[in-house]
């Protein structure tokens, strides 16, 4: 196990704010940085970064939590590996201390398994390609006919898999690999008595993470002669979904980030090229339909894309599809026709660096006025066919969240299309009617679907002011716990003491025997006191650094809290949010915390009014009595307080 001092280490050199973008584009807003949730399909910007508590928010999914648990979520890392990604980042020697529980290797093992496999495969692949006179022969002369040089070749570690049927499958389990693992990540075929490598006699493509990991591959067959398809791919696995990837974002991503653009692609071979010609903020689909994961992967590196087409007519009609996905998603969406004959890899081979930029720059049009020109083109003086495609494009038009490029889009198509302006806005005024009243139904569907699966004890949670009061006084434990504050009692202006936020909420819960109501926030709140009984300071630092995940995240919502609109006062729930005056904000929550227990106690105690027996339901009223005479006194505070 990574020795304390070493993960203390890393939690102080790692900043939040530069590995998270790394992965999202992220914007200055006042102290802290915003950006596109990574974890849901958002159109405004609810992730929140805090450079001063190093903790991050994500207010559309509820995730959150340290630099350690976005890797763990984002990356699917374990803990350890975590750990190891931020220590070699930032190139911090990783000390153990001897001590790894068994739970822990467990973890571990199941989540850098199948990795394990695919970096072993990957370097096989590599060594076959560079050491051996068949992958000189076949693999590398193919490599060098398209033009790669041996850095690029070293850069995207690509690679070759030989022409005997199971010769990766032979040396892996040679080397201790088991079958199911290789069978797993689809580099191997096993039957009763024969096996056979996947990629056998291929040139192969590694398909690799954000972070760098290969998570796959892709390959392609050089002989011509030979019914099997051109290109294959790994399929889909633990640790790679072909939906969720864009092919080289792992070794773009600085670069789109840095020109604040990306550029879409086909292949392996269109974004190698254009590397190697300098141009280096470019991705590839691999060949598939473009999904809203791979959209919602690039926008969280920019807002800007152009999309690069090879001339086809066929294959751009079939992406109009996909560009409405991108338009749904508020990207700038461009398109760029290369010249007829052209694809992205020869167009790059035949240009230098500024010339390809140049050619971009000038070249590439805004969808909406392409796709109009496309099926006006298409059309011609086809009456059926113009009608059809004046409702195509003014569909894509409604897609445009922003009101002031629809209308630019739209004047643009009455002058391409011939057609009188307000034709064209009437027809998306009625299209967005019927898109809001889809949307208001799917919404309502939704919303009772979250009903009929939420628990009594969720819905309970959700609505509880007790537990809202709750997470107020974990709040200001976690944030302020430390913090020296004089107390004044509003009855008695003389009776004053100094005290913690922390010594002062855990003693007066002491005093009156109150544990939270909620299991999980009272597992917090348990953990403080026993800190504090040790004297051990236990605010959001001690919560953030533990490796339960459960509570890392909800530490950070509960510290990002003030960033959060709740709809508290809807609900008539008063619950101080500035730490304006923070002696008064922790008296106020404590009163009223106590008042709402007691007013939860006394509606239990009525309850067993209905089954009790006269004597009994004198000795319920006199409780009840006391009950609400002590409630009473809080109020009365509570008053003066306020």
């Amino acid at each position: 196990m990574i020795s304390r001092q070493t993960i203390d280490t890393i939690f102080e050199v790692a900043r939040v704010e530069e590995v998270i973008g790394e992965y999202i584009q992220l914007k200055k807003s006042g102290s802290n940085f915003k950006g596109l949730s990574p974890f849901s399909d958002e159109k405004s910007p609810s992730f929140m970064v805090s450079p001063a508590k190093q903790i991050w928010k994500d207010f559309s999914s509820g995730k959150g939590g340290n630099v350690v648990t976005f890797l763990m979520e984002h990356e699917h890392f374990s803990y350890p590996e975590s750990l190891q990604f931020l220590a070699k980042k930032y190139g911090i020697e990783l000390v153990e201390d001897g001590i790894k529980s068994e739970e822990n290797q467990q973890e571990s093992k199941k989540k850098e398994g199948l990795f394990v496999v695919t970096e072993y495969a990957k370097n096989f692949f590599k060594q076959q390609l560079l050491e051996t006179d068949e992958g000189h022969n076949i693999g590398l002369a193919y490599f060098k006919e398209r033009g790669f040089l041996d850095k690029t070749i070293a850069d995207f570690e690509l690679g070759y898999s030989p022409i005997q049927s199971d010769a990766l499958t032979q040396n892996a389990l040679k080397k201790g690999f088991s079958k199911e693992g290789l069978e797993e990540v689809g580099l191997s075929i096993f039957k009763e008595d024969w096996q056979s490598d996947r990629f056998r006699e291929r040139v192969i493509f590694p398909i690799h993470s954000f972070s760098g990991k290969v998570m796959g591959f892709g390959a392609r067959i050089l002989k011509s002669n030979v019914n099997a398809a051109k290109y294959l791919n790994s399929p889909e696995s633990p640790i790679y979904s072909k939906s969720n990837i864009l092919y080289g974002v792992f070794h773009s991503k600085q670069h789109i980030l840095k020109t604040d653009q990306c550029l879409l692609v086909e292949g392996y071979t269109d974004v190698i090229s254009l590397h190697q010609n300098g141009i280096k903020n470019v991705v590839a689909s691999s060949g598939t339909a473009l999904t809203t994961q791979q959209i919602r992967l690039i926008k969280r590196l920019t807002n800007n894309l152009v999309v690069i087409y090879d001339g086809d007519k066929a294959g751009i009609n079939a992406s109009f599809r996909s560009i409405d996905l991108i338009l749904e998603q508020e990207l700038n969406v461009k398109i760029l026709l290369l010249p007829d004959g052209e694809d992205p890899d020869s167009f790059a081979k035949n240009k230098n660096e500024e010339e390809i930029k140049l050619f971009i720059a000038t070249n590439s049009v805004d969808f909406i006025a392409f796709k109009a020109k496309v099926l006006l083109d298409d059309a011609q003086d086809d009456s059926a066919k113009k009608a059809d495609a004046i409702k195509n494009i003014v569909e894509s038009i409604s897609l445009v969240p922003s009101l002031i490029k629809q209308e630019i889009y739209i004047k643009q198509c009455a002058s391409l299309l011939k057609i009188r302006e307000e034709i064209l806005f009437r027809e998306l005024s009625q299209l967005q009617r019927n898109n809001a009243k889809e949307d208001a139904n799917k919404r309502k569907k939704e919303s009772q679907s979250l009903l009929t699966v939420a628990t009594t004890d969720d819905r309970h949670s959700l609505l509880n002011p007790l537990v809202l009061l709750e997470e107020k006084l974990l709040q200001l434990m976690m944030e302020y716990g430390n913090i020296t504050i004089e107390i004044i009692d509003p009855q008695d202006k003389e009776n004053r003491y100094e005290t913690t936020i922390i010594e002062e909420v855990v003693s007066q819960l002491n005093a009156d025997e109150i544990e939270f109501s909620q299991p999980f926030y009272n597992r917090l709140f348990i953990t403080i006191k026993e800190g504090y009984n040790q004297e051990e300071l236990r605010t959001g630092d001690f919560f953030l650094k533990l490796v339960d995940e459960e509570i890392t995240t909800k530490t950070s919502a509960l510290l990002m809290q003030k960033y959060e609109l709740h709809s508290w006062d809807k609900k008539s729930i008063y619950v101080p949010s500035k730490e304006i005056n923070l002696a008064k904000d922790t008296t106020d929550t404590l009163l009223r915390y106590k008042v709402k227990v007691i007013d939860g106690i006394i509606s239990s105690i009525v309850l067993e009014l209905k089954e009790a027996t006269e004597q009994q339901r004198e000795s319920i009223l006199q409780k009840v009595m006391r009950l609400n005479a002590l409630m009473k006194e809080l109020e009365i505070k509570l008053n003066k307080e306020v």
